[in-house]
């Protein structure tokens, strides 16, 4: 498998999502973040059966302003030291294998949620780091197949399709920046769908806030 090319792929994916300004369906606004959706064209998975509200596949976007500067805030995001600190979605989560400086692989499992119904869930997923012009960093990921991660009796197997964290300073402010998260998980097994149609919006803003509340508590 190609995970060079395959974290090229993404990048682009990534970053098209970002200039994509139309079509945006609102959901949901909580804590200062603002959660939208709009049909998506790069899955043909699961969700499409199990969301209610939703015509098509969904691709989630949830944005906020963060008191951090993209450089402080990227590696925060990936980096196993403070992700297991900070994100309260996570059993635990690991990087498995490095494939280049700015790229990697990681396991990530998740706590059971909605009241149980979701039980936990494994996503082996390429994460890539990219910078932009203007302060601009991006980390882009998607599921792949990982020899070193085969498919466990104790956890669903999840698909991410392409998601990932856009922070841009604020040219305002630039010891801010703007967070926008994309995310268009597969989440496999057989799930009720108001439990689905629910627990990703709401996931989407306690991702944001989870953030937040770590950059303060574990960031020197």
């Amino acid at each position: 498998m190609d995970y060079e090319k395959i974290a090229d792929e993404v990048s682009k994916k990534i970053y098209s999502y970002s200039q994509d300004t139309t079509g945006w369906k609102k959901l949901k606004t909580s804590r200062d973040v603002l959660v939208s959706w709009k049909s998506s064209n790069d899955y043909l998975g699961s969700m499409k059966q199990v969301c209610l509200f939703l015509s098509s596949n969904p691709r989630y976007r949830g944005e906020g302003i963060v008191e951090e500067t993209p450089e402080r805030i990227i590696p925060f995001l990936y980096l196993p030291e403070y992700r297991s600190k900070w994100d309260k979605a996570l059993e635990s989560y690991s990087i498995v294998e490095q494939v280049n400086k700015d790229t990697f692989i990681s396991q990530s499992l998740t706590h059971s949620y909605g009241m149980g119904l979701i039980s936990p869930r494994e996503f082996i997923d390429l994460i890539h780091v990219k910078r932009y012009d203007g302060g601009v960093i991006t980390t882009n990921s998607i599921s792949v197949e990982c020899a070193k991660c085969p498919p466990s009796t104790s956890y669903v197997r999840g698909y991410n399709n392409p998601c990932g964290y856009i922070c841009s300073p604020l040219p305002e402010n630039p010891a801010h920046c703007k967070f926008v998260v994309f995310i268009q998980p597969e989440l496999g097994g057989l799930l009720p769908r108001s439990v689905v149609e629910s627990a990703l919006p709401n996931n989407v803003v306690g991702l944001v806030n989870d953030v937040r509340i770590g950059l303060k508590k574990y960031l020197p």
